[in-house]
């Protein structure tokens, strides 16, 4: 663990977002990754210090890009006290759902309470320190899930995806994975880890095609990385679901414009038809959001 005056400090995403916008956002379409952040909570194990990030500015992000519904999911800097999530859930019930980082072994109240605020998944987050749960808790995530019909979100190293295949195709409930990945582009797209997860999305695991300033060595285009996004949207167009990743934590070096990670997307899903699924159809049904005709 690194000494608190050690911890690198990463600055926050702009304060608009101005269009034009290159993509033009669908009626009902949700972002599936954002986090707000409470600076008072912040945990000693993290890997970088953020500033705060409010619901209330999140919601102003989704009005400026014209996304009808947000999901907040549990920020590593803030470990497993989900409490500033849920306060924030309990604001907008109808714009928001959530991916929380539960402590496990707790009594029934407790996941009912997130479950009452909009909590409709677990994260298991091994990318940065503070994420609360290990992938060695996996099994036990998958029952918890299960038995509260919710997903398992994992962001990890898609390198350790060909080891891990075998304890994800016995999971009983949905998993979503992070990011494409969080593979780098120069990984390539016939990699071990590209391979297993094209495999693991074509055979049941939604994923997001998400984050692709995380993975491109051409920023801000981020035209190395929408090949693989094709691919993981050939292999499962109705698994594939988008999120903005606000506010872009852990970055320090450009950052993000979601006009350009939208603009990502639709160079990576050209068809209107196909934008519509990812953004609104898709994730609707993963979070249940009410569809918007």
């Amino acid at each position: 663990m690194l000494n608190e005056a050690d911890i690198p400090f990463c600055p926050g995403p702009p304060k608009h977002q101005t269009g034009p916008f290159a993509l033009v956002v669908p009626d009902g379409a949700v972002d599936t990754h954002a986090h707000v952040i409470d600076t008072d909570r912040l945990v000693k194990d993290r890997s970088y210090t953020p500033p705060p990030a409010t619901g209330e500015q999140y919601v102003q992000m989704l009005n400026e890009t014209g996304m009808t519904y947000g999901v907040l999911i549990q920020v590593s800097v803030n470990g497993q006290d989900n409490q500033p999530m849920l306060k924030v859930l309990e604001k907008y019930p109808k714009r928001l759902r959530g991916v929380a980082v539960p402590l496990l072994g707790q009594k029934d109240a407790y996941y009912q309470n997130m479950l009452d605020h909009g909590v409709v998944g677990i994260r298991v987050n091994v990318m940065f320190a503070g994420g609360g749960l290990e992938l060695s808790n996996l099994e036990e995530c998958d029952a918890l899930a299960r038995d509260w019909g919710w997903h398992v979100q994992l962001l990890l190293d898609g390198n350790d995806l060909p080891a891990l295949m075998p304890r994800l195709l016995k999971m009983q409930s949905d998993i979503v994975i992070d990011h494409m990945g969080f593979l780098k582009t120069s990984v390539g797209l016939e990699s071990p880890g590209f391979s297993a997860l094209e495999s693991i999305v074509r055979e049941r695991a939604w994923v997001k095609v998400s984050g692709f300033y995380r993975l491109s060595q051409m920023v801000p285009s981020y035209e190395d990385a929408i090949p693989y996004a094709k691919r993981l949207i050939a292999a499962a167009p109705d698994r594939c679901i988008w999120g903005s990743d606000w506010p872009h934590v852990a970055t320090w070096g450009s950052m993000p414009n979601i006009n350009h990670l939208l603009a990502a997307l639709g160079e990576s899903a050209p068809s209107e038809e196909m934008r519509k699924k990812i953004l609104c159809t898709n994730p609707q049904h993963l979070y249940g959001f009410e569809p918007i005709e």
